[in-house]
């Protein structure tokens, strides 16, 4: 459970951080706010299987940053939501094992552990955060420091 809560506070902080540096370029690369626009859909969309909710958002939205920092504070306080629900649940650790069933994008159906959906949430999130780094680096930007380490080096996680 530690894990899962230094992890997505890494995230939800990263990706605060990609957001910031887009908005210090004044016209960021369109790319960059894609992928950014993606990645707050997309933890839009894994909270809502999670949760049992309706897709509320299409994966690859159109958004402008100041749409998407309200995607990426909604979907960081559901994952602190659940952490803390399950974190109650008197399985422990093995509640992160839980199934959770959903319909992809597509709309074929799966189930998969809520540990490894975590999981995937927080790769997906680096992946892209490294796409983001790269355009705003080569439209002569400076791209946000999220490495990891550097998160939990500055106290960022703990």
């Amino acid at each position: 459970m530690t894990v899962f809560r230094r992890t997505l506070a890494y995230e939800a902080w990263a990706n605060r951080e990609a957001l910031a540096s887009l908005r210090r370029m004044g016209e960021p690369p369109a790319a960059a706010v894609r992928w950014l626009a993606h990645i707050a859909a997309a933890q839009t969309v894994w909270s809502e299987r999670v949760w049992g909710m309706s897709q509320s958002v299409p994966i690859w939205p159109e958004l402008a940053l100041d749409e998407i920092a309200p995607l990426l504070d909604e979907a960081e306080r559901r994952w602190t939501a659940l952490l803390a629900e399950t974190a109650g649940d008197d399985a422990g650790d093995g509640a992160l094992a839980r199934p959770v069933s959903y319909a992809n994008s597509r709309g074929e159906r799966f189930t998969t552990r809520l540990d490894d959906i975590l999981t995937h949430v927080t790769h997906h999130g680096a992946y892209h955060r490294g796409q983001i780094a790269a355009a705003v680096r080569a439209a002569g930007g400076e791209p946000a420091t999220t490495d990891f380490i550097h998160a939990a080096r500055t106290g960022v996680v703990e």
